[in-house]
């Protein structure tokens, strides 16, 4: 990996890319720490210990703990392309429509997309500042009203808008998907304050036994990190390779080859959807903690949507398994692929084209997305798991999360660069 980003800055290109990802990701850090007007950030600090916080914390790459332009980040904008990818599968049959365009219709789609993503951020940023600011005696509006609540949604809206936009310029001019390297380095920026927290809980100001127990706790963890990054990077690049044949009509494609097909299809993707869904509950249930907290259905209703909680991680969990074989499907659409290997002149060996390839095709992904999902489930599970029953901070709990968005953007990466590296290898052959 090393020898790879090392040998990627000597080639021009492939440096400016690399350049043009860190300026546009150091600008998105520098956002992060521009407070919003009328806003009292020091309030979130009180409030933390809820777990909401740490949750949309981490998946605004960080932007949320200063309440930022960027305390939203690119969560509305992520829920709003998997809706947008939910009704492309036979549910509104314009969006339908729109995915088998081709170019026009991803325009078109990415378009709805961006609208909805308006909608989305704007009253989640509503129903987050007005819930935020019910909790804390310390005040997170400092002049509450109508207007300042709007005033504070239509900035908190422009900066998720501002931060989709950088995430674009990074996927078309830099390296990775830029909405995922934009959470990437927040994620990577919030490690020396999370290394920090867990130095001061463990072994600042112990001593004696104490003090060695905390440092055994501490290399535990840091043994138990290397575990799971080794065992993460290990599953997410295992793939299952589908035999194709072509047929003799074809005269560009060679006789045999071979799909690949990852054994975790969905990525990250049901992790960060799960995160972000888990929170909307929570944010709603705060605007009625001041009048309600002592009601039952509102006991009842924290328990279940809280991630501190065995109801609550279950359910975090369950989502998880859930949007794993939804995005499974929506990333390999079984229907689509089919019609692709007909058109070709290809079909896999020992099965039907056509209704048959399909069936066959939405059996292994089933098949896959199990795996996948138990595999999702289990990597942040455990840190759950491990937080509730030690009292760690929510934001190691929510660490294997952050791990598995890290290692698999970092791989992501990786291959993008091995891959101009090979293309530039064959442009120079080709020129010799």
């Amino acid at each position: 990996m090393f020898a790879t980003i090392k040998n990627s800055f000597k080639v021009k290109e492939i440096r400016g890319k690399i350049l043009f990802t860190l300026f546009v990701l150091i600008v998105y850090r520098l956002g992060s720490f521009i407070t919003v007007p009328g806003v009292n950030a020091a309030a979130l600090q009180e409030i933390s210990s809820t777990g909401l916080a740490s949750i949309l914390n981490t998946f605004s790459g960080g932007g949320l703990q200063n309440y930022s332009l960027f305390a939203m980040g690119v969560s509305p904008y992520i829920t709003a392309q998997i809706v947008v990818q939910l009704l492309q599968m036979d549910i509104v049959p314009k969006f339908v429509e729109w995915s088998k365009q081709g170019e026009v219709g991803r325009r078109k789609l990415n378009q709805a997309t961006r609208w909805l993503t308006i909608v989305l951020g704007f009253v989640q940023s509503i129903g987050i500042t007005a819930g935020f600011n019910s909790l804390s005696t310390l005040k997170l509006v400092e002049n509450p009203s109508t207007q300042t609540y709007l005033t504070i949604g239509l900035i908190l809206t422009a900066g998720t808008m501002l931060a989709t936009w950088m995430g674009d310029m990074i996927t078309e001019r830099g390296l990775g998907n830029g909405v995922s390297m934009l959470i990437f380095a927040g994620i990577i920026a919030q490690m020396p304050t999370a290394i920090k927290q867990l130095w001061d809980d463990q072994i600042a100001g112990a001593s004696g036994t104490d003090l060695w127990i905390g440092i055994g706790f501490v290399v535990l963890v840091a043994v138990a990190i290397l575990i799971v990054v080794t065992f993460v990077t290990w599953v997410q690049q295992a793939e299952r390779r589908l035999p194709i044949q072509y047929t003799r009509r074809t005269t560009v494609a060679p006789e045999s080859s071979y799909l690949p097909l990852k054994i975790n299809v969905a990525g990250v993707i049901p992790v960060i959807f799960a995160g972000s869904f888990i929170s909307t509950p929570q944010t709603i249930l705060m605007a009625f903690q001041q009048n309600h907290s002592g009601d039952g259905w509102y006991q009842v209703m924290t328990n279940i949507f809280s991630m501190q909680t065995t109801a609550g991680s279950s359910l975090y969990i369950l989502l998880i398994v859930v949007f794993t074989f939804f995005y499974a499907f929506v990333q390999v659409n079984p229907e689509k692929l089919s019609e692709s290997l007909q058109k070709q002149g290809s079909y896999i060996p020992g099965v039907w084209p056509g209704k048959g390839t399909q069936d066959y095709i939405s059996s292994l992904l089933m098949r896959l997305s199990t795996m996948g999902a138990l595999f999702l489930g289990f990597v942040s599970l455990i840190p759950l798991v491990a937080s509730n029953v030690w009292n760690l901070s929510q934001s190691i709990g929510l660490g294997g999360t952050s791990l598995l968005i890290v290692v698999q953007i970092a791989l992501d990466v990786i291959k993008q660069l091995n891959g101009l590296m090979m293309k530039r290898e064959y442009i120079g052959f080709i020129h010799d």
